[in-house]
C-alpha cells in the first residue's frame, strides 16, 4: 500500500485519490466534531478519544510499520506540541458554544490561513479562479455561522469568547495541517508518521482530563468509552485520509476540500440532531460546495 502511494505522488492518479482521500476526511471530519459535542463532557470525550486511538495505534507503530527516521523524533515533537494547543482549544470552543455555530467557524477560518502558509512553505501558486472558489467556499462556511447564531437559543451568554476561542482553533487547524504535510512528506513511509503520530498524541488530553475522569460515574463509563472507541475509528480514518492527500498533492487544495464538512456536519445537525436545514442554510451549502467544485476544477 505505501509503496502504491509513494508511486503516485505528483501524478493525475494521485491528484483523484487524494481529491477522494479530502472529500472522505471531510465526512468523517464533521461526524468527528459532533462526537465531541454530544453527551459527554468535550474534555471527557476528546480523552477517550485518544486514550482508544493510543491504544490501537500500539501495536502498529511498534509491530508493524517500519522504525521512524531519527530526524522524525523533532518534527513528532512539534506535532504534538501543535496538536496539543489545538485540542485544548478546541474543547474550549466546544464547552462554550453551539457546535452549530462554532464548527463553521473553526473550519472556515482554517482553509483560508492553510492556502496562505502552504504558499510560502511549500511554495504553492494558486490561479485567480482558484483564489475566487476560496473565496466563495469561506463566505458561505461564515454566512452558515451566522445564520446559525441569529436562530440560536441556547448558549447566548458565553457567544462570544465561543467564537473567539473557534477562530483561534482554526487558525491551529491551518498550523498542524501545513505541519503535518511537512512532516509526512519528511519519512519514507507515510503508515509511519500516521501510526507515530497518534501514540504520541495520545497522551495529552487523558492527563489533562484526569480529574474528570476519576469524577465521572461508573455507570457513565462504558458509554463515554463506546463513543470514544468510534471516534478513535473515525479519527483513524479521518486524519489518516487529509495526511496522505496532502502528500499525494497540494496541500491547500486538501485543506479547502476538507473544509466541505460543514455541509456534512449540517447535515448531521439535520439528521441526528434534528435541525432544521431551510432554503437558507441549504444554499449556503450549496456555495460551500460550489467553491471546492471552483477551487478543484480550476487547478
Amino acid at each position: 500500500m505505501a509503496n502504491w502511494l509513494i508511486s503516485i505522488e505528483g501524478t493525475l492518479q494521485g491528484r483523484h485519490v487524494a481529491l477522494g482521500l479530502a472529500l472522505l476526511a471531510a465526512m468523517l471530519h464533521a461526524l468527528f466534531g459532533a462526537l465531541q459535542k454530544g453527551r459527554h463532557d468535550p474534555w471527557l470525550t476528546r480523552a477517550a478519544i485518544d486514550v482508544c486511538y493510543g491504544l490501537m495505534a500500539l501495536p502498529f507503530a511498534l509491530f508493524v510499520v517500519p522504525w521512524p527516521e531519527p530526524h522524525m523524533w523533532v518534527i513528532f515533537a512539534g506535532a504534538w506540541g501543535i496538536h496539543s494547543v489545538y485540542k485544548l482549544l478546541q474543547a474550549m470552543t466546544y464547552t462554550r458554544g453551539a457546535y452549530t455555530v462554532v464548527y463553521p467557524v473553526v473550519r472556515g477560518t482554517g482553509p483560508l490561513f492553510t492556502v496562505l502558509v502552504a504558499g510560502v512553505v511549500f511554495a504553492e501558486h494558486y490561479q485567480p479562479l482558484q483564489w475566487f472558489g476560496v473565496g466563495l467556499l469561506t463566505s458561505g462556511i461564515f454566512g452558515l455561522a451566522l445564520y446559525n447564531m441569529r436562530n440560536l437559543t441556547l448558549e447566548r451568554d458565553t457567544l462570544i469568547s465561543a467564537l473567539g476561542f473557534a477562530v483561534l482553533t482554526g487558525a491551529l487547524v491551518a498550523a498542524y495541517t501545513t505541519y503535518d504535510a511537512w512532516g509526512i512528506r519528511a519519512t519514507a513511509n507515510p503508515f509511519t508518521f500516521l501510526a507515530w503520530f497518534f501514540l504520541i498524541d495520545s497522551v495529552t488530553m487523558p492527563l489533562i482530563s484526569l480529574k474528570r475522569l476519576r469524577a465521572t460515574a461508573g455507570s457513565e463509563l462504558i458509554p463515554l468509552f463506546k463513543r470514544g472507541l468510534l471516534g478513535a475509528f473515525v479519527a483513524f480514518f479521518s486524519f489518516g485520509s487529509i495526511m496522505l492527500a496532502t502528500r499525494l498533492d497540494r496541500v491547500g487544495e486538501a485543506a479547502v476540500l476538507r473544509e466541505t464538512s460543514t455541509v456534512f456536519a449540517a447535515l448531521i445537525g439535520w439528521l441526528l440532531l434534528k435541525e432544521k436545514v431551510g432554503l437558507a442554510r441549504a444554499l449556503l451549502m450549496g456555495l460551500i460546495a460550489l467553491g471546492a467544485v471552483v477551487m478543484e476544477m480550476a487547478g
